[in-house]
């Protein structure tokens, strides 16, 4: 029985082996992309239910925004599936250890005006990217893995989805979300 559990870590662990491997790369590649983009005028958040991830990711952007942006670039956030939920007590509670209430978030879906509209789409899992190109017919230079921007080594490229675990989940899940951030807008607004 102990060789099951051994087994499937090893899987795991050479699953996740491209994404170790690529990251220093995908990292240098999405900072260059991102620094001959410039600032948005509109920047949208994804992540599967909008209710963890993504909308701590646009009030922590928010947050950051150097002032003469803050008027200037709409950020905003949405998932794909059930709208109009709150956010967990364990990510309200983070959050404002953070800095950040999300006590007022209700869910949103991704809407074509959404998905269409953004000049740039910051998703928290490679397949919510996929899933944008293909339903909306999102160009992949305007969307941007949130993970990519780690500058710590990865497991793996996707932002950890805490929904329905303990407080430590989300800490750790939000401290990458707030490390990656510090690199988006170094990249985007380097002259602030």
């Amino acid at each position: 029985m102990t060789e099951a559990p051994a087994v499937r870590g090893l899987a795991r662990s050479l699953r996740r082996l491209p994404d170790r491997l690529l990251h220093p790369l995908r990292r240098r590649a999405t900072l260059r992309r991102l620094a001959r983009k410039g600032p948005p005028g509109r920047l949208l958040f994804v992540c599967h239910g909008n209710i963890c991830r993504s909308p701590y990711a646009a009030a922590a952007l928010e947050r950051r925004l150097p002032p003469p942006f803050r008027e200037r670039v709409v950020i905003d956030s949405a998932g794909f599936v059930g709208p109009g939920r709150p956010a967990p007590q364990n990510a309200v509670a983070v959050a404002a250890y953070r800095g950040i209430d999300l006590s007022t978030h209700r869910s949103k879906l991704v809407a074509l005006s959404d998905g269409a509209g953004a000049e740039l789409v910051v998703v928290m899992e490679p397949r919510q990217g996929r899933a944008l190109r293909a339903v909306f017919g999102r160009s992949s230079r305007n969307i941007v893995v949130l993970g990519d921007l780690d500058p710590l080594p990865v497991a793996t490229r996707a932002i950890a989805d805490p929904v329905d675990q303990e407080l430590v989940a989300f800490e750790e899940s939000y401290a990458r979300i707030d490390r990656c951030l510090q690199e988006l807008v170094g990249a985007l607004f380097p002259h602030r």
